[in-house]
């Protein structure tokens, strides 16, 4: 698929050794690149090439040789599916023509859904880090050098040999798990349940579990799909009152969802009347899968009653485990879309075959 923005390649150090390991640069926009006007009135938005950021920081020449593929110049809470699929196109394009390793600059909103839906659809035999800043590029004490450098150590350290990661604040996730926890502070990223798959320390790379793939995609048959960005998706969150119309209305317009991602209070509940609309939705074949808002845990069917996780499960619903409802939502996308022509009883049965044992963190 072409990229939906300006595609461009640019050389980096060209002078270096060309025993050094070389990696793409993927770059996107985000908070590492973004400035605003000289008197700050119309916010900070992405302006800084993916090259200007390289340049930015000179010691990542002593790591590796590099070039730049920009895909987009987008924020974070900007990004479509369509831009995630370039950025997964692009990197096993890289891997390709045989880089050690690819790394991906991006805003932090969406990082960790790129992350995952990279991890779940790419053949790339590569790793591919993400990172991006906190701090806008023309923010005193940004961190986005300091990310950038982490990344790039990541990307061709020897025991990163493929996977999907997230490389901030001196921590590197794996996509699986991670999630934004802060909106503002540097250590935002978080992998709760797990922590992070390796830190930087003074000594180099310490890792704490092997880095690799933990996310299972063993249940989406297709190697290199992709996800159909007409396939859609609801989330609905569960809170004090919630009464399920936004659901019902959506059931009935013309745009109605292929199916429905119920991010749950504490282990995966809905009030009654959420339940009440979600138990119909389920009877007239709408897959639904239950996930918690909360950041740590996985959802389960304990509670009975209207809206309880345990009526929903014995109606069919399906548990999301541990995955945030945001990644869950990729998943099911994913599924739906190589289900191609299969009655809905089929897509149903696939979406739970691709959550079973989510759960595990090992």
């Amino acid at each position: 698929m072409p990229a939906t923005d300006s595609t461009s390649r640019s050389s980096q150090s060209q002078t270096q050794s060309h025993s050094k390991p070389h990696v793409r640069v993927i770059s996107t926009g985000g908070t590492i690149a973004s400035t605003g006007d000289d008197n700050e009135t119309s916010g900070k938005t992405p302006s800084v090439s993916g090259e200007d950021l390289l340049d930015a920081v000179p010691e990542l020449t002593d790591y590796a040789s590099l070039d730049v593929e920009t895909v987009c110049q987008r924020s974070g809470f900007q990004i479509t599916v369509e831009n995630a699929t370039d950025i997964v196109d692009a990197a096993e394009r890289a891997a390709d023509e045989d880089v050690t390793g690819v790394v991906v600059t991006h805003g932090t909103d969406t990082m960790a859904e790129s992350a995952y839906y990279l991890d779940l659809v790419t053949t790339a035999n590569v790793p591919v880090v993400f990172t991006g800043a906190q701090r806008p590029f023309d923010q005193e004490g940004t961190d986005g050098p300091s990310n950038l450098l982490t990344a790039v150590r990541a990307a061709v350290d020897d025991r990163f040999e493929t996977g999907s990661y997230l490389a901030f604040n001196d921590t590197i996730h794996a996509a699986r798990w991670v999630v934004k926890s802060h909106t503002s502070k540097l250590e935002t990223f978080a992998s709760p349940g797990a922590g992070p798959v390796a830190e930087l320390t003074p000594n180099g790379l310490r890792t704490f579990r092997e880095p690799r793939s933990y996310t299972d995609a063993s249940a989406i048959p297709d190697a290199g799909a992709r996800i159909d960005p007409d396939i859609r998706v609801d989330i609905v969150t569960n809170a004090m009152g919630v009464d399920g119309r936004q659901i019902k209305r959506a059931l009935e317009s013309t745009a109605a969802p292929d199916a429905i991602v119920l991010a749950g209070t504490g282990l995966g509940n809905a009030t009654g009347e959420l339940g009440s609309v979600l138990e119909s939705a389920i009877d007239d074949g709408l897959p639904v899968v239950l996930t918690s808002r909360c950041y740590a845990g996985e959802a389960a069917g304990l509670y009975g009653g209207p809206g309880g996780g345990q009526t929903l499960r014995e109606v069919g619903a399906i548990s999301g485990g541990d995955l945030p409802a945001w990644k869950a939502r990729l998943k099911v996308a994913l599924v739906l879309s190589v289900a191609g022509d299969d009655a809905e009883v089929e897509a149903q049965d696939r979406i739970a075959a691709a959550f079973e044992g989510v759960e595990s963190v090992v």
